[in-house]
């Protein structure tokens, strides 16, 4: 175990970098790099992916919990985003389980492991469930895309690209974080700000379009492990048709069910950590 006890609450900056301060550090190679790893803990691997223009900070205030559950934490920065170089070939989801796969294969050797993925994340891990049956042991999925099922309304981000770091880069973020992320206001507070802040400007993978498909509702009739999700109610990728979650997932042949966080929005793990954690807990135990 870390001779440092890991924060049980990440409320803060220095929160988030104890934790980063207590992580075992991974570089396997990548493509022209390395792709960068943090874990935590000891015990059985779970594997926490994280979504569109993040990084490992996506799942921050899920780490103390696993570990203390008696899990080994593992995340990476997926290839071409946070601190990993872009993957040897491809620009969306389908080009990453390879190298994340090479990557498992120099940590861990052929253990399985408990696969959660989030949003962008979520369809990497599907991938990989039903390509590599052998790795995987149960599959979460958080707030995925690519289920078939239409928002309400389109979703449109503000432009912040052509803003100088300052006063009216952060108000952009801070409503992006509004429109996309967190259903909360209270939960856009400056810990969210400089995350969402420091990661999106390290997403070398922009041109992503799968995530506008089918293509994880597609992929889930080839995955045999059990499945579970676990949502925000308020999720905006899914307003006015949370109801249409569920009989997604069950494409799956073993889908267990899912669990919705009241609430929430999309980025639930970070919005209502207790919250999920517990139904993640309650998966990885199933």
């Amino acid at each position: 175990m870390h001779a440092n006890p890991l924060p049980a609450k990440i409320l803060a900056l220095d929160d988030l970098k104890a934790i980063e301060a207590v992580a075992r550090r991974h570089e396997v190679p990548c493509g022209d790099g390395a792709m960068v790893w943090h874990n935590w803990g000891e015990g059985a691997p779970v594997v926490l992916l994280h979504g569109g223009s993040g990084s490992w900070t996506h799942w921050v205030r899920n780490i103390a919990a696993l570990v203390a559950a008696g899990h080994q934490a593992w995340i990476p920065d997926l290839p071409g985003f946070g601190d990993s170089a872009r993957p040897p070939a491809g620009g969306d989801a389908d080009a990453l389980p390879d190298p994340t796969e090479a990557a498992l294969q120099s940590l861990l050797g052929d253990t399985p492991v408990d696969l959660v993925g989030f949003s962008f994340g979520s369809m990497v891990a599907a991938f990989m469930a039903a390509q590599r049956p052998a790795r995987v042991r149960r599959l979460v999925l958080c707030g995925a895309p690519a289920l078939g099922v239409e928002p309400a309304a389109p979703l449109v981000l503000k432009a912040w690209g052509h803003l100088a770091p300052g006063p009216a880069l952060d108000a952009a973020h801070r409503e992006n974080l509004a429109r996309l992320m967190l259903a909360r206001p209270e939960s856009i507070d400056e810990l969210a700000l400089a995350i969402h802040a420091a990661n999106l400007p390290r997403d070398r993978m922009r041109l992503r379009r799968l995530s506008r498909t089918d293509v994880l509702l597609r992929t889930l009739r080839e995955v045999r492990c059990p499945v579970w999700g676990i949502w925000g109610s308020e999720d905006v990728l899914y307003r006015g048709a949370a109801d249409r979650i569920a009989p997604a997932l069950a494409a799956a042949p073993d889908f267990r069910g899912l669990a919705l966080v009241p609430g929430a929005g999309h980025w639930v793990q970070f919005e209502d950590a207790p919250a999920f954690d517990r139904a993640l807990a309650a998966a990885l135990a199933g």
